[in-house]
């Protein structure tokens, strides 16, 4: 028996794609403004929501038969933030300067409408092992987005990747910056995030046919 069946792929690829958290649903755009302005930070809040939500759904998806439907929401808060605490410590002992830029932001995790969504849309009424998958999938599509702002932003923004110079030296001019090229500070605002993630949110609706025939 194959471990995964089609309706198993389409929950982690369809997030991904046609059903983009970001792009298609357009939840999860605070964090998407905020922390994007480094790779870096992208990175690790997607790992962050990769794993509260993963895990989470499978929590959530355990206790569903047992969780008062007149508390399940106080109970999804739980769970969420019980997961959130665990990585905002892991972050502080392993990546101490990264946890202060991220600090606020993580603990906004909480509260992210795509991670509520997904338990009390998918986990509540699902296996364990279908939820893990629909966790990992909207996470991974909601990561993919913050990576690619990220990206752009810190490239054409300040001229580097994971802080590292890849367009060469603006001081000692030289790479691009030694035939003019200047870095786009306003790259580094969160106006031009919205800008980016307005083109990403362009792009793939125009790529989603049954999106545009609704419309």
């Amino acid at each position: 028996m194959a471990l995964l069946t089609k309706k198993d792929t389409k929950l982690i690829l369809d997030p991904l794609a046609d059903n983009n958290p970001i792009t298609i649903q357009v939840l999860g755009i605070c964090s998407a403004l905020a922390i994007t302005a480094e790779l870096k930070a992208s990175i690790v809040m997607a790992l962050s929501v990769l794993f509260v939500m993963g895990l989470g759904n499978v929590v959530i998806s355990l206790m569903r038969n047992i969780i008062p439907s007149k508390i399940r929401i106080i109970v999804q808060l739980v769970v969420v933030a019980a997961l959130v605490i665990i990585v905002d410590q892991v972050l502080k002992a392993f990546a101490y300067e990264l946890s202060k830029t991220l600090a606020v932001f993580v603990g906004l995790i909480i509260t992210n409408c795509i991670i509520m969504g997904r338990f009390e849309a998918f986990a509540l009424g699902n296996g364990v092992w279908r939820s893990f998958l629909d966790g990992i999938g909207n996470a991974a599509g909601y990561g993919i987005i913050l990576v690619i702002v990220g990206f752009f932003r810190e490239l054409l923004g300040s001229g580097t990747l994971l802080g590292f110079p890849v367009l060469g030296n603006p001081i000692e001019k030289t790479g691009l910056y030694s035939i003019g090229y200047e870095n786009n500070g306003f790259m580094l605002l969160s106006p031009m995030a919205l800008i980016v993630v307005g083109l990403l949110i362009w792009v793939q609706r125009s790529r989603n046919k049954a999106l545009i025939e609704e419309n």
